[in-house]
Order: C-alpha cells, then structure tokens, then sequence
C-alpha cells in the first residue's frame, strides 16, 4: 500500500480515504451475501480477515495524519502534553 500521506493535499487525501472506504463497503457487501449463500466459513472468514486489515490501514492512514498534523501543530504551539496524551488514547483504543 501506498503511503496516503505522502505529498498530498489534505482534500487529495480525503478522497484516497473515501475511495478505499468505498471499496471496503463493497467488501462488507460480499461478505453478507456470502453468509446468505451460506458459503463455506473458512472462505467468509478469510474475507473478514481482508476488510479488518483494509480498515486498519485506513485507520493507520488517519493516525500519521492527525500525528503529522495535530498532534505537530498542538507541540509546536507548546499544547502538546494533551495532544500527545489524546494522541496515545486514540492509539490504545486502535490497537486493541
């Protein structure tokens, strides 16, 4: 996967995160019809196992952003203990 952060405009960023979201979307989608073809559960647990990775590279996506942008911002204008305090919050949740 590609860096989403790297050298884009926030809008162009934004539009990267949608499109993928899209694409998981479609894969819930698969997944549900699967589960009512009453496929073989090894094969709807593969894909489950795809939209969970997917999501997590969104979701690591959207952390870089927020730390490169947020979080550097906050430190930067001498804010950055509840930044960064907020910052391993969102991580402890994320990594569960």
């Amino acid at each position: 996967m590609e860096n989403l952060n790297e050298h884009m405009h926030p809008n162009e960023m934004n539009q990267k995160i949608l499109q993928r979201l899209k694409r998981i979307e479609g894969q819930v989608r698969g997944i549900h019809k699967m589960v009512e073809d009453d496929r073989y559960c090894v094969d709807v647990l593969i894909q489950i196992a795809a939209v969970r990775a997917a999501l997590d590279k969104v979701g690591l996506s959207l952390l870089e952003r927020h730390t490169h942008g947020c979080v550097q911002k906050a430190i930067k204008s001498g804010n950055g203990d509840p930044a960064i305090d907020e910052l391993m919050d969102v991580i402890k949740l994320f990594i569960k």
